[in-house]
């Protein structure tokens, strides 16, 4: 039997997925005959016949995000003689512009990039800290026993324009002034709502006019979002990137930015002080990887949580999984139960590098997966699970990815979490402050807890794979818990399925929904297996008959974005999200 289906629409920070080209030269099938979790109502001429758009192809450069316009900015930037960098944060800066809910200055930013020169990956870390102020004795003292999801007593410092600055520095090649004035532009002159986007902004109205600076910054007459096809305006961001475009990173730190936000903070009941902005800063890290059939896939280290990708594919990597199918009832059997173990590790060890102690090296070997591997039984769903001990062994998003004509690739990841962030909009800004510091946990024992200063858990994550130390594919899979999810559904369709980098997006999906949190709650059962509707419904019964709870749902099945690097004829192949409003651009 199957739970009654369930027609609910999550917001924009729950969304994911994809991989590529060819892992392999030649598709394993023809979806549209073949496939058995997909039935579109169109054919194409050309097998899958029911891939959603044609592979985009080009020798240059290329962009691919959730966004045509984004996109297209990016591609201006790229034939400008501007690089990778350059593109991604005119690209970045645009998004906050035209999807305000997923992203925006107000939230926080985490990068992989492919040097080219160097020929060498580098990670970034621009994720905010806690205020200063933000104690757990103080939550304490309001008798909250965990941290409101919404609202200033949420928020973190932003980290983005850090990300922007530390980018550009190292390794842009042209000014902010220049990167961000298209986006200046738009948002003074407006831009034209898309669909998607219309659908998303619609859902958040109603919290968005309990508050007046989001209400005055958001809505139309403070009443009601704009709908598909009208033009909106955002000119106080246009002011924002301004004073960032000719001051940089300190306008919005140490400057007229930082001093609005801490005098509205203070208005409304947050905790920032100057000092937080003061001294906050992004980080460059190194990226871990592990090895999914001779490929290496490589994410950034907590707090954010691109490790579980990797955990997840060496518990799968045992598994003929070419032979179970795409969309087989074995295949996603397996991957839901790796899923579960994955997220109680998560929930148990993921947090800030930084102050806590996290078994990084420990959580991503193949040693530990083998050990963690043993739980799985194929024939039937663990109805418990606890997290693992990996010393004995030795969470809304935009995503976009760029590469260049030199073949510099950009793997970038920006959210402000839940749509709109903290649904909180200081007025005179123009921008959401984003809400991850719900995310820290009130219980002094667990890693993630509340500190002053501290980095709460992430949930977005870049990704890139590389193939004999060159890069391969640089992707990412939007949506919060999707996100990891997403990662290792893309890498797994391209990898052992042979599809390419559309049809690896366009694939229906599932997620599992229901693991132990960061935040310190316990899972309480199996949990739910969500599939999207072209999963068959004897797939949904076999699921069911292992012990597996399966509903059908709309939403929340990622965002993705994808760049395959082909070496041998010197192409790029793109691919964008078909659950999104985006395009895959290049020259």
């Amino acid at each position: 039997m199957t739970v009654p289906i369930k027609n609910y629409f999550l917001l924009p920070f729950t969304s994911i997925l994809i991989l590529a080209s060819t892992f392999m030269t030649e598709p394993v099938l023809d979806a549209q005959t073949q496939d058995p979790t997909r039935q579109a109502g169109y054919d194409r001429p050309i097998a899958p016949s029911n891939q959603s758009r044609s592979v985009v192809v080009a020798r240059n450069g290329m962009v691919a995000t959730s966004h045509p316009l984004a996109a297209q900015t990016g591609l201006s930037i790229l034939q400008s003689g501007g690089n990778a960098v350059d593109a991604a944060i005119a690209v970045n800066a645009m998004l906050g512009v035209v999807e305000p809910m997923s992203n925006g200055i107000g939230g926080d930013l985490f990068c992989i990039y492919w040097d080219n020169k160097t020929q060498k990956l580098y990670g970034l870390n621009a994720s905010g800290r806690s205020p200063y102020k933000a104690t757990r004795e103080y939550f304490a003292s309001k008798d909250l026993q965990e941290i409101p999801l919404f609202g200033p007593l949420a928020w973190s410092v932003p980290g983005c324009v850090s990300g922007w600055q530390a980018l550009n520095q190292r390794f842009g090649s042209l000014p902010l002034k220049q990167l961000l004035a298209p986006s200046i532009r738009t948002a003074r002159e407006g831009f034209t709502v898309s669909e998607v986007i219309a659908h998303y902004w619609k859902v958040s109205a109603a919290s968005l006019a309990e508050n007046a600076g989001s209400a005055q910054t958001y809505l139309i007459d403070g009443k009601r979002a704009p709908a598909f096809g009208e033009i909106f305006r955002l000119p106080k961001l246009a002011d924002s990137y301004q004073l960032i475009a000719e001051q940089g990173a300190d306008a919005f730190y140490r400057g007229k930015i930082a001093r609005k936000i801490v005098a509205y903070s203070d208005q409304v009941g947050g905790l920032f002080t100057r000092k937080d902005f003061v001294d906050h800063k992004a980080s460059w890290i190194e990226p871990v990887s592990t090895s999914y059939r001779g490929y290496d896939v490589w994410e950034l280290p907590p707090n954010g949580q691109g490790i579980a990708a990797l955990q997840m594919l060496n518990l799968i990597e045992p598994y003929d999984v070419r032979k179970m199918g795409p969309g087989s009832a074995d295949w996603f059997h397996l991957f839901s139960e790796a899923k579960k173990l994955v997220f109680e590790d998560r929930a148990q060890f993921y947090a800030d590098i930084d102050i806590a102690d996290v078994p990084v090296d420990s959580l991503i070997s193949k040693e530990y997966a083998q050990q963690r591997g043993e739980l799985i039984d194929m024939k039937q769903a663990r109805q418990q699970v606890r997290h693992g001990d990996p010393k004995i062994q030795h969470g809304d998003t935009v995503y976009l990815t760029v590469v260049d004509k030199d073949r510099n690739c950009c793997s970038l990841i920006q959210s402000i979490f839940h749509g709109f962030g903290s649904r909180v909009t200081p007025p005179e800004v123009g921008f959401a402050i984003q809400n991850r510091g719900a995310l820290f946990s009130l219980d002094e024992d667990h890693r993630n807890c509340l500190e002053p200063h501290k980095r709460p858990f992430h949930t977005i994550i870049p990704a890139m794979v590389t193939k004999d130390g060159k890069p391969y594919f640089s992707f990412g899979v939007m949506g919060g818990d999707m996100q990891p999810q997403g990662h290792v559904q893309i890498l797994v369709n391209m990898v052992d399925f042979g599809m390419n980098v559309q049809q690896a997006g366009d694939l229906s999906r599932i997620r599992h929904l229901g693991s132990s949190t960061p935040t310190g709650k316990r899972s309480m059962g199996p949990g739910i297996v969500e599939v999207e509707s072209g999963v068959p419904d004897h797939i949904i019964e076999e699921l069911t008959s292992r012990g597996h709870q399966v509903r059908r749902s709309v939403g929340g099945f990622g965002g993705y974005q994808g760049i395959l690097i082909d070496h041998k004829n010197g192409v790029l192949h793109g691919a964008t999200e078909p659950r999104k409003d985006g395009a895959a651009v290049g020259y």
